[in-house]
């Protein structure tokens, strides 16, 4: 079965305007979000799999690493219970 990640319902991703960054809020907890991840997470809609993602993401950021380094990022957030 190909994993279609999503956040998990207790998670919200929102945008702070005032520090102009996204931020992952979790039960008792919020994330910030550095660089890309509130894109990568953007797309997390349960709808595409992470090979979808990785190639949308390639678009938007040619000569990034997304190949190897977003399956990581996704694989940590579902470690902790975020993603779905």
């Amino acid at each position: 079965m190909t994993w279609r990640p999503a956040l998990h319902r207790a998670a919200l991703l929102r945008h702070d305007p005032v520090r102009d960054t996204d931020l992952l809020l979790v039960p008792e907890r919020v994330v910030v979000l550095r660089g890309s991840a509130g894109a990568v997470l953007r797309l997390c809609d349960g709808d595409r799999d992470v090979d979808e993602i990785v190639a949308a993401l390639g678009e938007r950021f040619p000569g990034a690493p997304v190949a190897s380094e977003v399956p990581r990022f996704l694989a940590a957030l579902r470690k902790e219970g975020w993603l779905l």
